[in-house]
């Protein structure tokens, strides 16, 4: 890989794994339209623990929270009340759906997904469902009113970012706003969630790497992580910080161009 397609593919990964506009079809669309063979999977590998590595640092007191709280013993006198033992539970049950769907997508359609076509389609499909569900869903609930039945449709609609195109983020945020959850409980509770998928898209990726026998670190490995480390650190700032004040409009608005765009590359 050249120094450009490295860095290129760095920050593409790290600016939109975060962001509802999905780092997959931006992966796969950033290689097609440049004429690029894909990175290789010491890169994925890379990329994935330099995004992990970010959203694991600016989460780090909701991690503080469900390591202490798991490990504490009740003490004498406590209400017994420990909110990181069920926000771990949440985030597990959320993520057993996309793990169980990831598995049967790696083993049975392989690379039959990656076109472009069904990216333009998912891109502006879903994102207009995000469109409407920001829009017209309620505004009540934040991440200490999640429910079992909140989170299991969080992690069911999880399952559909093994599709690319869909935006992992963005299905999750959909869900969470069709669930009654604000902007920012929803923004904050699909990041949280990323942290399992990315620690276990990584372990895949890792071990097949392994299986190659070329899991040894090299220079191009530490610029991709160390990069995608920076840029989505950056990513997930702005991300919480925009939702404060905005919707998620612009980033509908932004998926639709970008789907029209790409049917109109395909087939005009």
């Amino acid at each position: 890989m050249s120094l450009l397609q490295l860095v290129i593919l760095a920050a593409v990964q790290g600016i939109t794994e975060f962001l509802p506009v999905s780092s997959s079809g931006h992966l796969i669309l950033t290689s097609e339209l440049a004429g690029w063979p894909d990175q290789t999977l010491k890169i994925d590998v890379a990329v994935h623990i330099g995004t992990l590595a970010a959203v694991m640092l600016y989460f780090w007191r909701d991690l503080w929270s469900i390591v202490s709280d798991n490990l504490r013993l009740p003490k004498r006198g406590h209400s017994g009340r420990r909110p990181g033992r069920r926000l771990l539970f949440y985030l597990l049950i959320g993520t057993i759906p996309v793990l169980f769907a990831g598995a049967l997508v790696h083993l049975y359609a392989g690379d039959a997904l990656r076109n472009p076509t069904l990216i333009a389609a998912t891109t502006i499909g879903f994102g207009v469902i995000l469109w409407l569900a920001d829009h017209y869903g309620i505004t009540v609930r934040r991440i200490e009113h999640m429910t079992l039945g909140s989170v299991l449709l969080i992690g069911f609609s999880q399952m559909l970012a093994i599709v690319p195109g869909t935006s992992r983020s963005g299905i999750t945020i959909t869900a969470a706003r069709i669930a009654g959850f604000e902007r920012v409980a929803a923004a904050h509770f699909s990041m949280l969630l990323s942290i399992p998928v990315i620690i276990a898209a990584g372990a895949v990726a890792g071990w097949e790497l392994h299986r190659t026998g070329d899991a040894q670190v090299t220079g191009d490995a530490a610029i991709a992580a160390a990069l995608a480390f920076a840029i989505a650190l950056i990513a997930i700032w702005f991300l919480m910080q925009f939702v404060r004040r905005s919707s998620f409009t612009p980033f509908v608005i932004y998926r639709l161009l970008l789907g029209i765009g790409l049917l109109a590359w395909l087939y005009i």
